[in-house]
């Protein structure tokens, strides 16, 4: 079983910088890829960004060139840092942890970002 918590949520303005944290605890074993993604109400979960096990880096275009994600996998931590925020950023940000072997997924219980004009 592995946990997965979010941090690093909250309000900022326009253009402004948020840092999202993601903390895998249990038995994330060695070959992993971390990903985030983002809900709004009343639409589907979208993903954000990725990074692999072996550390290649994927994002989709709303945020190319804004948002950078990385990984500490001595620690199993996962790290999107966010720029340039927009309004259109605003969501529920959420975790998640790939056992790449066993196909499993786990996800965190999310942090809100919100961000105001």
């Amino acid at each position: 079983q592995v946990q997965v918590v979010e941090s690093g949520g909250g309000l900022v303005q326009v253009g402004g910088s948020l840092r999202l944290s993601c903390a895998a605890s249990g038995r994330p074993y060695n070959k992993y890829d971390m990903a985030w993604y983002r809900q709004t109400p009343g639409k589907e979960r979208e993903f954000v960004a990725a990074i692999t096990w072996g550390g290649n880096a994927g994002y989709a275009d709303s945020v190319k060139g804004r948002f950078t994600v990385s990984r500490d996998s001595a620690k199993n931590t996962a790290t999107l840092q966010m720029d340039n925020l927009t309004p259109e950023d605003t969501a529920i940000y959420y975790c998640q942890v790939t056992l790449v072997l066993l196909r499993q997924d786990y996800w965190g219980q999310g942090t809100q970002v919100t961000v105001s004009s």
